[in-house]
């Protein structure tokens, strides 16, 4: 009997998400069980079993992490590590892999917090480069490091780069290659498939979207760069709480509906403010005339929730932030409740003071689009 050639193999981002992770089905028994509290299990005997004391392994981040890397890695094996926040899943790629004498290569441009992880890898005497993001400027700090970095679409500037080219280069020249894959999650691209070596993520924003658990998780398809990450998380004690790992796992399931609606959300956003004479610098990947835009849409499935854009000044950007009634004037991104901030008040960004990093929720589009609108009316000298 012949299969139906109307169905596909291979299930779609809804599917796969509502269903990744989960255990086979058990009469009586919850879909997705709850979390479970353990610092010790029972252990008679030789300990022979998977679970055995709680700083090494858990069976609620077990089901997490066989999510994540189906998102991840939908087509071939591969092994997640969750860890307690998104900067310790950065810290163990980075200190797992790479040792005194070694060089890494980070993004000039990247997360405010890698300059921190900078000064660490410089006191552990490993050699650390910078180099923007755009125009794949990492390729000329590259040659005898020993692991590459790559942090796009870039946050907060939201520039692109191309992740292929640079891990092949990266690969040719025998380094390693971690992406992180924060702002676009696993819907939007998946790295793994790109070339990269290890995919990394803050699961605190898009992934699980609802802004009440601070996560992080590491994949990747070799089993013994896995094998060393794991160690890591083992020797520093960087794991997820029970609770947190359930609640990830149960929002998973409606990430494919947020993503949707934010990208369309922002894309609308994006394309309402093109061309005011208030806003310099309007960026997204999704807007066909973004200077990232032609390399997004070779390597994205969706251009994230994140548009960015300039202000004429902090006065002004204050102004329009506090006349927002429907958007949160908070920090992070990701979230299916639309948030705003002036980035520059946090001193570590290097970005103008009127700069607006506006993370694009899941409200009805007009209402959105509406109140940003009024909000600048609002903001205008008078």
């Amino acid at each position: 009997m012949s299969s139906d050639p109307s169905i596909s193999p291979v299930p779609g981002d809804g599917t796969r998400a509502v269903r990744a992770g989960l255990p086979e089905p058990v009469k009586y028994e919850p879909t997705l069980p709850g979390p479970v509290f353990a610092a010790h299990y029972h252990l008679p005997g030789e300990p022979t079993g998977p679970y055995t004391y709680g700083r090494d392994t858990n069976p609620t981040w077990t089901y997490l992490e066989a999510a994540i890397s189906e998102l991840e890695s939908p087509l071939e094996p591969a092994e997640t590590i969750t860890f307690a926040s998104g900067m310790a899943a950065i810290s163990a790629v980075l200190l797992s892999q790479a040792r005194a004498g070694d060089a890494v290569v980070l993004p000039a441009d990247g997360y405010q917090a890698l300059p921190l992880v900078r000064e660490q890898l410089e006191a552990y005497g490993i050699e650390v480069r910078t180099a923007p993001t755009a125009g794949d400027a990492q390729l000329d700090v590259l040659e005898g490091a020993r692991l590459l970095w790559i942090e796009t679409p870039s946050n907060p500037g939201l520039d692109v780069c191309d992740v292929r080219r640079l891990a092949a280069a990266a690969h040719a020249g025998g380094a390693l290659v971690a992406v992180d894959n924060t702002l676009a999650t696993p819907l939007g691209q998946r790295p793994l498939e790109l070339g990269a070596d290890f995919t990394v993520a803050s699961g605190t924003k898009g992934l699980t979207g609802h802004g009440d658990i601070l996560l992080g998780y590491v994949t990747c398809r070799d089993t013994q760069l896995a094998a060393r990450v794991r160690k890591w998380r083992k020797v520093v004690g960087a794991i997820p709480g029970p609770m947190e790992a359930w609640l990830a796992h149960r929002s998973l399931a409606t990430i494919q509906l947020r993503a949707d609606r934010q990208s369309v959300n922002a894309l609308a956003l994006a394309g309402a403010l093109t061309g005011r004479a208030e806003i310099t610098g309007l960026r997204h990947p999704g807007l066909p005339g973004d200077p990232s835009h032609r390399v997004a849409a070779g390597q994205m499935r969706r251009f994230g929730c994140v548009v960015s854009f300039v202000l004429p000044d902090r006065g002004y950007a204050e102004r329009f932030l506090d006349a927002l009634r429907v958007v949160d004037d908070a920090t992070s991104f990701g979230g299916v409740r639309s948030t705003a901030e002036r980035r520059r008040r946090w001193g570590g960004d290097d970005v103008p003071e009127g700069f607006i990093r506006f993370s694009v929720g899941c409200e009805d589009t007009d209402d959105l689009v509406n109140d940003v609108l009024r909000a600048l009316h609002e903001a205008a000298p008078r």
